[in-house]
């Protein structure tokens, strides 16, 4: 049985704040796609306070922000890139291009081939988070696109250095100071002075996530990437204390941040939601994690193990991270996850920041459908054909003639009789949608 003690929100109330954000996106991206340049300063003046004649930044501008890095940081910016671009590109040489003959004079193949230009978002508001800097521009970069875009909103009037160093070290080609909705906008549609995008990648809050949703189709999006989520699967094994930190340090992410323990223990359950409430008082940020605690949070108790896998799978969540007596028999059974974290000497944080796997990972249940940004998620993965043979192509052409027939695709058809018989010399039986007799 599966018992909830303390649950977050309703469906029907996430529904309805979703719909309210959903109306104040599209009346923004409208205003972008017609006012353009104009639109991108307004905006950018009235939540950042922040509106320079060019939101790009200079070479000078660039070497001046970074200048203003401790070296400490800079030798840890450095530390974090090498991570994440080890595992990016042990991960790219997965991605082999093929080429194959199925049939005598037949050669199929794919080859992957990189987008050709990608805007990062790298969210700043409260917290500038130069990791996504790493996780975004990096990984770009080992996929090999051609031009990336990176774009953060200033903090205190001003690029915030860290981010600029971080962008930079990475690889990106532009640097934008720009944030939310007129930023992946800006990036997404073009306007005067931003030179549009074939993919936008990054995550941010609601308002970011849902400008990526209704900006997918006009350019690709790595995924719906926030707000932040964050499922901890526990069993006796571990301790209160620990479960509450590990689910406060990612419901300080912001107030709309899910936040959720799953145990077969109602002691450790009884136990974190105490450790909660007492870390809760001596918190920096525990006006924004009590929000998403009290909003946002769940405490779920199950009989059985397959009962919170079960649960677990249902729930979708970005980050599963799982400290019991055999984190590995859920990594053999879980399916819907964005990222997982074994163990726990792991956690979330490390993931955030530093270890080498992506931070960009599915929320509000994609994770049923998709996993998270890699490498992969840059490149496009192509087919390609070609007949060597005249003996090939009238083989292929019968068949392809017959099956054309079947769906009453005469011009299709023809494609195929043509080749048979050029190639082959074979007649081919009339068009006409097969009968049945």
């Amino acid at each position: 049985m599966i018992t909830y003690l303390k649950q977050g929100k309703s469906d029907a109330d996430v529904a309805e704040a979703d719909a309210k954000v959903r109306a104040t996106v599209e009346g923004i991206l409208e205003d972008i796609t017609k006012r353009g340049d104009d639109a991108v300063k307004e905006l950018a003046l009235k939540f950042d306070g922040y509106a320079p004649d060019d939101f790009r930044l200079s070479e000078a501008e660039i070497e001046a922000a970074i200048a203003n890095v401790a070296d400490d940081d800079i030798d840890d910016i450095k530390f974090a890139q090498a991570q994440v671009r080890n595992f990016a590109e042990k991960q790219r040489e997965c991605l082999q291009d093929l080429e194959v003959e199925t049939l005598p004079g037949v050669i199929l193949g794919h080859k992957n081939v990189p987008v050709n230009a990608v805007g990062c978002y790298v969210p700043g508001g409260k917290y500038p988070m130069v990791a996504s800097a790493h996780m975004s521009v990096v990984t770009a970069k080992v996929a090999g696109v051609k031009r990336i875009m990176a774009s953060a909103p200033p903090q205190d009037g001003k690029p915030h250095p860290a981010i600029v160093a971080a962008m930079h070290m990475a690889g990106a080609d532009e640097i934008l100071v720009l944030g939310g909705i007129q930023a992946v906008g800006a990036m997404a549609l073009g306007t005067e002075t931003v030179a549009g995008v074939d993919m936008l990648v990054g995550p941010g809050n609601m308002f970011v996530a849902e400008a990526k949703r209704q900006l997918f189709g006009r350019v690709g999006i790595d995924l719906f990437a926030g707000p932040t989520e964050t499922l901890i699967i526990a069993d006796a094994s571990v301790d209160g204390e620990i479960c509450a930190v590990d689910l406060l340090g990612q419901a300080e992410h912001g107030p709309t941040s899910p936040a959720a323990l799953l145990t077969t223990s109602r002691k450790l359950a009884e136990d974190t939601m105490a450790e909660v409430e007492r870390q809760l008082g001596i918190l920096p940020t525990a006006d924004i994690a009590r929000e998403a605690w009290n909003e946002y949070g769940s405490v779920i108790v199950c009989d059985t193990v397959d009962e919170m896998i079960e649960e677990a799978d249902r729930l979708a969540y970005e980050h599963v991270q799982v400290m019991t007596e055999d984190p590995d028999y859920f990594a053999d059974n879980m399916n819907n996850y964005g990222a997982l974290f074994l163990g726990a000497r792991t956690n979330v944080s490390f993931g955030d920041k530093v270890i080498g796997t992506n931070h960009t990972l599915p929320t509000k249940r994609a994770a049923r459908y998709t996993g998270g940004l890699w490498v992969g998620k840059f490149m496009k993965t192509c087919t390609y054909q070609k007949v060597l043979t005249d003996e090939a192509s009238a083989l292929v052409g019968g068949y392809c003639s017959r099956l054309c027939a079947i769906e009453g695709f005469a011009g299709h058809g023809e494609q195929a009789n043509i080749r048979a018989r050029r190639y082959g010399g074979s007649n081919v039986k009339p068009y006409g949608v097969v009968q049945k007799s």
